[in-house]
């Protein structure tokens, strides 16, 4: 079957970076983005050109659309990170090749021919062959939250310890995690912003939930601190909340950044600490992860897709919006707690 000239496509209206910090909730999408249509592209000699039939929405594809992940903007071209479809064109890599007419789930990485469009174009590597067992809403969000997943609790199991802290312990990435911990009698203490919260996370196998927004939190946070001495702290959100949760933490910690969901300065409450209790400070991206740990890469992956078709693992779905409804719908869906939104061309 012919490809088409041209497709639908959600562009981006920003070029490079921004210059000032913005928080991690999406207000709207008319500053970011709009509705277009654009050329289809053709896959590079080691690439792929994916039909795309879901698209996820990641904490990361927001911080990148107001410009302020790790990689610039390139106006004009689609958004999205992630996806699920069917390769549709290849280039001549024989790798490349043997994916086509796959179901696959990828990831556009660098491409600027991103996800929330009618086609998006991933290096071949970047591309996951799916189970026939993998619905199409684990298989959209089969890389970025799951491989993370896996990536930074093979750090608390390292660490020894069993209990461990997570900030925005609500989101898919935390209960993915909290999920792994059970299974290995870990030990998570994670954050949230709402106490009707607080019984899932639980039934998960989150062994305390705190809500950052009572008066008694850092009391509370001290107290759980004291009794289960936790020395990875997987952080999310930065700000005034980390830095309350980083002071409370026992000697020889470590606080792992992978996101800033709050643009408010992050303070290092007591700098001694750094000398005197050996507490470090450091970044997680999955992308460099990937590409230092390449051996780890192809288990994890198998790890992911069993994990999804035997139900130990599921995508919880806030929505499904339609490509052409995204800009008005997609603000108020990601507004709501506890699921994944995604955009279907």
């Amino acid at each position: 079957m012919p490809l088409p000239l041209e497709m639908k496509a959600l562009l981006l209206v920003g070029d490079g970076y921004a210059r000032t910090p913005s928080a991690g909730a999406l207000e709207a999408m008319e500053p970011y983005l709009q509705p277009g249509r654009i050329g289809v592209p053709a896959p590079g000699p080691t690439q792929a050109l994916i039909k795309v039939s879901l698209a996820s929405i990641n904490p990361s594809d927001i911080a990148f659309i107001k410009g302020q992940y790790g990689q610039p903007r390139v106006k004009g071209q689609p958004a999205g990170f992630e996806g699920v479809g069917i390769v549709a064109a290849t280039g001549d890599d024989p790798y490349a090749r043997s994916l086509e007419g796959k179901r696959v789930a990828f990831a556009t990485g660098l491409s600027n021919w991103g996800s929330w469009a009618d086609y998006a174009v991933a290096e071949a590597a970047s591309c996951i062959p799916l189970l026939d067992t993998v619905r199409d809403e684990d298989a959209a969000a089969m890389i970025v939250n799951p491989l993370t997943a896996l990536a930074m609790f093979d750090i608390v199991k390292q660490e020894g310890e069993k209990a461990f802290i997570m900030t925005a312990g609500a989101s898919q990435l935390c209960k993915l995690i909290i999920g792994l911990a059970r299974e290995e009698e870990f030990r998570p203490i994670v954050t949230v912003r709402r106490d009707e919260q607080i019984p899932l996370l639980k039934e998960l196998g989150a062994a305390h939930v705190l809500n950052e927004k009572t008066a008694d939190f850092e009391t509370a946070l001290r107290a759980v601190v004291k009794a289960e001495q936790p020395r990875i702290f997987l952080d999310a959100v930065t700000g005034p909340l980390a830095s309350a949760i980083f002071n409370a933490m026992p000697k020889r910690s470590r606080w792992i950044i992978y996101g800033r969901l709050d643009a408010e300065p992050t303070v290092i409450r007591e700098p001694g600490q750094l000398i005197f209790q050996d507490k470090h400070i450091e970044g997680f991206w999955l992308a460099e992860w990937m590409r230092r740990f390449r051996d780890r890469r192809g288990p994890a992956v198998l790890e992911a897709q069993q994990r999804f078709s035997d139900g130990r693992w599921s995508t919880d779905v806030t929505a499904v919006v339609p490509l052409d409804e995204a800009m008005a719908k997609v603000p108020a869906e990601l507004a709501r707690p506890n699921g994944k939104v995604f955009i279907r061309p």
